[in-house]
C-alpha cells in the first residue's frame, strides 16, 4: 500500500520537498489520500467543512494512510442568486471537476475523499471522481436545520417568498426582516430538497457516500464520526481496489433517478445525472432525458420536503435516511440492490437492516403521494429535446394550464414585471437567453418563482425558461427548454400573447400556433448574443445542450 514516491533514488527530489513539508520516512511510505475540501467563509453548507476535513484526516490516519487536504472552489447559488453571478454557478461545476482532477494528478495520489455540499460542488466533484477513477468516497458538511418562526418552520425558499408577499403588499418590512433572520438558523446546506441535498442524497443511491451522508445535520456531532468513516473507508477502497468504475456503473445511475423520484429531488439533479453519466461514456441510447419519465413512471414519490411539502431533510434523517427509502425501493423491484458501494458491499446488504421510523415522512408504497416520481420531463413543439419540471412542487391546478405567454429576454426584465404587478392570472411566464449558451451560465430562477408564489399567484400562473430552478423553487416552473433561444429553438419566437398549453400529466408543452407559422418564424429568427468576456465566453463557445447535461462539447 505504498505510493509512488516511497522507494527508489528516482524519487529522492520529491522526497525531499515532503521532508519540507515535516513528512517522517513512516509517513512518506503510505498511500497519499487527497481531501478535496470546499471550505470557504462565504458559503453557509461550507462553513465547517475544515472541520469535517480534519475529521477525515483523522480516519485517514487510523487506517494507515498519509492525508492531505487540498482546496476547491464552490459559489453559494443562494448568494448568487438574481444578479449576474448567478452566470458563474453551472460553469463553476466544471472548474471544479478540472481542479481536482489537476490537484490528484499532479501530485499522485492514491486516493481521495471530497469533501463538499452545495449545488454545483458535489456534481463536480462526481465528474472528477469518474475521471480520475482512483478510489475514492464523498462526505458532505451535511444540511441545515430549518428556521422558525411564530410557530412554523422555514427554510430559504420560505425567505425568497416573503420578498414576493412583501413586493405583494402583503406583509410590510418589520415581517420581512424577521422572515430573514428566521429562515437560515444554523450552518449547513439549505434545509429542504434543495439541489445541495438532493445531490448528497443520491452520493448515497449512487453508493459513492456512506449512510447518512445526505441527511445527517451539519451541527449534529454525528456528522463528524461519519467523516471518520468516510476516512477508513477509503482506505478500504485503496486496499481492495474499488474504483469508480466498479461503483459508478450504469445499474447505479438508474438507482439514482429511481431515489431521484421517490424523493422528490430537484430539477438540477437531472442536469448533474445526465453530465455524470456522459463523463462515464453512457450512450444516449442507454441513459437519456427520456430515462428519466421511464423510471418516474414506475417509481412513486413516497417523500414530500420543502419546498413541496412542511417536512425538512432533519425529518427525512429521523424517519430512516436514504437507507429507508433504498430498502422500501428495492422490495418493490424498483432498486438494483447488486449494484456495488464504496463500502466494498452491495446495496442490499448496506441497507438491509434500515427501517422507516416515520411513516408520514417516508411513506409506504402502498400510500404514495403520486403512484408516478416527483420529477417529468415534458416535450412539444417548444422543447423538442425536452424541459424539465418538480411536479411534485406544482400546485393541483397548475398540473395542466393554458394561457397567454408574457416574453422577457432576461430574468431582470422578467422580475421587474413580476414585482411590479404587470403579471396576472392566467399568464405564462417565458424567460430565454438564460440558458448554458444564452446566458451564458444557465442561472436558477429562483427569484421570479418565488416572487410569483410570493405574490399569491403560485396555482394561476406558469412559467417557462430555457434556465433553470433552484431546488427551492416551487410551482409551475419548467425549466432546460431545449433547444434554448441562444441555439435557435422555438423559445426564442414566442411572441406576447401567443397561447401555451401545458400539460404535465400528458409530458407535452407546446405553442399553439400552426406548424407553417412556426416554421417560418424559426427560419427568420435570428438569436440575440450577449457581450461577455473572460470564462463566460469560453464556457458559451464550449458548452453543449441542457439535455445532454450542459457538459462540454468533446
Amino acid at each position: 500500500m505504498n505510493n509512488i514516491f516511497s522507494e527508489g533514488t528516482a524519487m529522492s527530489s520529491q522526497r525531499s520537498l515532503m521532508r519540507a513539508l515535516g513528512w517522517t520516512d513512516s509517513e512518506m511510505k503510505k498511500p497519499i489520500i487527497g481531501i478535496v475540501c470546499a471550505q470557504s467563509e462565504i458559503i453557509p453548507g461550507h462553513m465547517y467543512l475544515d472541520r469535517i476535513a480534519e475529521a477525515v484526516k483523522e480516519g485517514v490516519i487510523a487506517a494507515g494512510g498519509k492525508p492531505v487536504v487540498v482546496p476547491s472552489i464552490g459559489v453559494c447559488d443562494g448568494i448568487a442568486m438574481g444578479h449576474a453571478g448567478m452566470r458563474y454557478s453551472l460553469p463553476s461545476r466544471e472548474i471544479i471537476a478540472d481542479s481536482a482532477e489537476i490537484l490528484a494528478r499532479a501530485h499522485a495520489f492514491s486516493g481521495v475523499v471530497f469533501v463538499g455540499n452545495c449545488d454545483k460542488i458535489v456534481p463536480g466533484m462526481l465528474l472528477a471522481a469518474v475521471r480520475l477513477d482512483l478510489p475514492c468516497a464523498f462526505v458532505s458538511g451535511g444540511p441545515m436545520l430549518a428556521g422558525r418562526m411564530h410557530g412554523k418552520r422555514l427554510s430559504l425558499s420560505s425567505m425568497f417568498e416573503a420578498v414576493g408577499a412583501y413586493n405583494a403588499g402583503k406583509i410590510d418590512e418589520n415581517e420581512l426582516h424577521e422572515y430573514e433572520c428566521s429562515s437560515c438558523p444554523t450552518c449547513g446546506s439549505c434545509s429542504g430538497m434543495f439541489t445541495a441535498n438532493s445531490l448528497n442524497c443520491l452520493t448515497e443511491a449512487l453508493g459513492m457516500a456512506l449512510p447518512g451522508n445526505g441527511t445527517i445535520p451539519m451541527v449534529y456531532s454525528r456528522r463528524l464520526m461519519l467523516a471518520k468513516e468516510t476516512g477508513e473507508a477509503v482506505m478500504n477502497a485503496v486496499r481492495k481496489d474499488i474504483r469508480p468504475s466498479t461503483v459508478l456503473t450504469p445499474k447505479a445511475i438508474r438507482n439514482a433517478v429511481a431515489v431521484d423520484n421517490a424523493i422528490g429531488a430537484s430539477s438540477n439533479s437531472v442536469l448533474h445525472l445526465l453530465a455524470v453519466a456522459r463523463e462515464m461514456g453512457m450512450p444516449e441510447s442507454e441513459f437519456s432525458i427520456d430515462t428519466f419519465n421511464e423510471v418516474s413512471a414506475k417509481v412513486p414519490h413516497i417523500c414530500k420536503l420543502a419546498p413541496a411539502g412542511e417536512h425538512y431533510i432533519e425529518d427525512l434523517n429521523e424517519a430512516g435516511g436514504i437507507s429507508a427509502v433504498i430498502r422500501q425501493l428495492e422490495a418493490a423491484g424498483l432498486f438494483d440492490g447488486s449494484a456495488m458501494t464504496v463500502s466494498g458491499v452491495s446495496q442490499h446488504e448496506r441497507v438491509k437492516n434500515a427501517r422507516v421510523l416515520d411513516d408520514n415522512v417516508i411513506r409506504p408504497m402502498n400510500n404514495p403521494y403520486s403512484p408516478t416520481g416527483g420529477l417529468a420531463i415534458l416535450k412539444g413543439n417548444i422543447a423538442a429535446e425536452g424541459a424539465v419540471v418538480k411536479k411534485s412542487a406544482v400546485d393541483p391546478a397548475m398540473l395542466r394550464h393554458s394561457g397567454p405567454a408574457r416574453v422577457f429576454d432576461s430574468e431582470e426584465a422578467a422580475m421587474e414585471a413580476i414585482s411590479t404587478g404587470k403579471i396576472v392570472k392566467g399568464d405564462v411566464v417565458v424567460i430565454r437567453y438564460e440558458g448554458p449558451k444564452g446566458g451564458p451560465g444557465m442561472r436558477e430562477m429562483l427569484s421570479p418563482t418565488s416572487a410569483i408564489v410570493g405574490a399569491g399567484l403560485g396555482a394561476d400562473v406558469a412559467l417557462i425558461t430555457d434556465g433553470r430552478f433552484s431546488g427551492a423553487t416551487r410551482g409551475a416552473a419548467i425549466g432546460h427548454v431545449c433547444p434554448e433561444a441562444a441555439a435557435g429553438g422555438p423559445i426564442g419566437v414566442i411572441r406576447e400573447g401567443d397561447i401555451i398549453d401545458i400539460d404535465i400529466p400528458g409530458g407535452t408543452i407546446d405553442l399553439r400556433i400552426p406548424a407553417e407559422e412556426l416554421k417560418a418564424r424559426l427560419a427568420a429568427f435570428k438569436p440575440l448574443e450577449k457581450p461577455v468576456d473572460g470564462y463566460l465566453k469560453r464556457y458559451r463557445a464550449q458548452v453543449d445542450s441542457a439535455s445532454n447535461g450542459a457538459v462540454f462539447k468533446k
